[in-house]
């Protein structure tokens, strides 16, 4: 399911909705284990996980970004600065598992803005694949099926 984009004064909010058949324990170490972090985003780190902490992320070039942690709710809430935008997941306890809220706010659209969103999308998805232990499918294929689809959301957003 794409991510819901909405268009405010200043910013846009992409949601993005994820139900998971697994504990809300599960997934949040999915969220803040740095063992657990590269199986679906390579590039993240926790580095000291409080409010104004950090999450690391690297740039593959010997350099590392550093992103505030702005509110953090254990088991529940992460929020972290992402460049000039803000990344909020959220979790809610369900009955058969959990629902995951991640919750973009962007400052400004630009051609990178579709790129980023096939990417938070596949990675939701790889999360839900790695707690099924399902295969992953080709994240390039994934990827590039989601990215055609958000080129043409924000475009209409346009």
């Amino acid at each position: 399911m794409l991510a819901a984009i909405e268009k405010y004064e200043t910013t846009y909010i992409a949601t993005f909705e994820r139900h998971y058949r697994h504990s809300v324990e599960e997934v949040w170490s999915m969220l803040t284990d740095n063992d657990k972090l590269p199986l679906w985003f390579s590039e993240l780190r926790v580095d000291n996980l409080r409010e104004g902490g950090h999450i690391l992320f690297d740039m593959q070039d010997g350099t590392f970004e550093e992103m505030t942690i702005t509110d953090l709710q254990i088991g529940s809430v992460l929020e972290y600065t992402w460049g000039d935008d803000i990344v909020r997941f959220e979790l809610f306890p369900e009955k058969d598992g959990c629902q995951l809220l991640l919750i973009e706010t962007i400052t400004k659209l630009t051609s990178h803005t579709p790129r980023d969103l096939a990417g938070w999308h596949v990675c939701l998805d790889v999360i839900g694949a790695l707690l099924d232990g399902r295969p992953i499918p080709s994240r390039k294929e994934e990827w590039e099926k989601w990215y055609q689809q958000y080129v043409k959301t924000i475009k209409e957003l346009t």
